[in-house]
């Protein structure tokens, strides 16, 4: 069972721009970091599930594009990740001939290469899980309603619940192991299970949002060892936050939302506008307006403060702490998971055995009886262009 205190992907999931890397973002020095390593193959991973014959059937998904392009300006350092870039790849980038760039790209300076990254629609992600999970799923308060109990003997901690909506009776759960799987919450939720600290860090970002007429583009601008601005698009994601008008949404990252996270609102826009003029020249931006977004990329704590290469997955009294740190690693993450897991006790047919066993409900299966059958259920979070924000002119 899947316990949300909010909407499902709340916070750090629905914000992120759906790029299944393939290793080249971490690649720009020239070498072929722990992090390329372990993300190398997961492009192909993800299209097989989105193709419905991978490990999970992801085939309700949108692609939003099947591939990113890499670009540079007129920067030494900017040629040199370039170079960078095509070393030692599972995704090695490819040249494309000058007639086949797309026309936001044509001004560019030095080549423009095509990258088998795919582009997945992260909203539309989270909706296949909850389809096919939600009997299953819990929507619960976390601050008010949520309390863990002792454990039995092998088990994990007890999980006691209170009715977020108020009109029925608590309950509490039991289970043989407790997975913690909720990002930035996990810190808040090991210190009540008295677990170590310091397990976590964040590495915030401050995003940036453009709307209205704009080129399809998904992508990396690269500046010497990673990304001057990584940008991916919404098709129709205008119509969405306008509520009229139609257009495109780009989400705007890489340097620039790193950057940023110094800066207020309105430099941040005045900064991303000077940064795509040297990044797309001959981009107009006179009717396009502009917000930005803030978000803490949760992580489990690497050496010295920094990205750790891989998922961290800690285990604790069969306590589970998990952190993907990157979107692109989940499912090497859920191989994990699923390797320290022993054999759901509720596992059994739509006709098998369901109950209660001394008040406490045993097993993911009884989420659809009784107790738990009109439970509230999460549902998909907004993403960040579809949020009330104040917007203003980029030009």
């Amino acid at each position: 069972m899947l316990l949300s205190a909010g909407d499902l992907g709340a916070g750090q999931t629905i914000a992120a721009q759906g790029i299944v890397h393939g290793g080249t973002k971490y690649s720009l020095a020239g070498l072929l970091s722990g992090s390329a390593a372990a993300i190398r193959e997961m492009p192909e991973l993800w299209r097989a599930c989105v193709a419905g014959t991978g490990p999970v059937d992801l085939s309700g998904a949108r692609v939003r594009s099947s591939f990113c392009h890499l670009w540079q300006t007129r920067s030494i350092a900017s040629v040199l990740g370039m170079l960078g870039a095509r070393i030692g790849l599972e995704t090695a980038p490819v040249e494309i001939a000058a007639c086949e760039r797309p026309a936001v790209l044509r001004d560019c300076p030095g080549p423009v290469m095509r990258l088998e990254e795919p582009v997945l629609d992260v909203p539309s992600i989270l909706a296949c899980f909850e389809r096919r999970h939600r009997d299953r799923l819990l929507r619960i308060d976390a601050e008010r309603g949520l309390s863990f109990g002792p454990a039995d003997a092998g088990g994990a901690p007890a999980v006691r619940l209170a009715d977020p909506a108020g009109g029925r009776p608590g309950v509490e759960l039991c289970a043989k192991r407790l997975v913690l799987a909720a990002g930035a919450g996990n810190a808040a939720l090991r210190e009540r299970l008295g677990l170590a600290g310091a397990a976590m860090q964040r590495r915030p970002l401050h995003m940036v949002l453009l709307r209205g007429e704009l080129p399809p583009l998904y992508g990396h601008c690269i500046e010497g060892a990673g990304t001057r601005v990584t940008i991916t698009t919404v098709e129709g994601g205008a119509t969405a936050a306008q509520g009229a008008g139609g257009g495109r949404v780009w989400q705007v990252g890489g340097q620039l939302a790193e950057d940023g996270v110094r800066m207020e609102g309105r430099d941040l826009i005045r900064h991303a506008r000077a940064e795509l003029a040297a990044a797309l020249p001959g981009l107009a931006l006179a009717d396009i307006e502009a917000a930005t977004y803030r978000v803490d990329r949760a992580e489990g704590r690497g050496p010295a403060g920094g990205r750790p290469e891989g998922p961290v997955l800690l285990e604790e009294r069969a306590v589970l702490t998990a952190w993907p740190t990157k979107m692109a690693l989940a499912p090497r993450l859920a191989e994990s998971v699923l390797g320290r897991l022993p054999e759901p006790a509720g596992r059994h047919g739509a006709g098998g055995k369901r109950g209660e066993k001394g008040g406490c409900v045993e097993g993911a299966e009884s989420a659809r009886g009784p107790v738990l059958a009109d439970w509230p259920r999460p549902c998909v979070a907004a993403p960040p262009w579809e949020e009330e924000r104040p917007w203003s002119p980029v030009g």
